[in-house]
């Protein structure tokens, strides 16, 4: 569980540069205080709001992934396994705006969660 935990954050971190690294055309802003917004092509917007979406689960995920671990009678490493996998594919889904199946790999990944949960009941 521990290194699915390790990817998760590496996840995180590689969602958080995305948008910059998509960005790249606009280092002077990015190097600057970015005191006033600039347009980005719509990739970037949504790569952005996937990394958003990401953070608004993984603590979830993380503390779903401790009470895995200090629990040695609950094993949810398929589900944290399916739920780490499903939110890589999430993605370039949103990214490249897949909409119906962005959704069922977000609504997939979620119900990885909740059975994580009550497996801990």
């Amino acid at each position: 569980m521990t290194s699915l935990i390790l990817l998760s954050a590496l996840l995180a971190f590689a969602q958080a540069m995305l948008p910059t690294l998509l960005n790249a055309k606009n280092l002077q802003y990015l190097l600057s205080s970015r005191d006033e917004p600039i347009e980005v092509a719509p990739f970037i917007g949504r790569a952005n709001r996937a990394h958003l979406n990401l953070m608004e689960s993984l603590p979830i995920f993380l503390v779903l992934a401790v009470l895995t671990i200090i629990n040695p009678e609950v094993d949810n490493y398929d589900l944290a396994t399916y739920w780490l996998g499903l939110r890589c594919l999430y993605v370039p889904l949103y990214v490249f705006n897949v909409i119906y199946i962005r959704s069922l790999t977000w609504m997939v990944s979620t119900i990885c969660l909740v059975l994580m949960a009550v497996s801990l009941i």
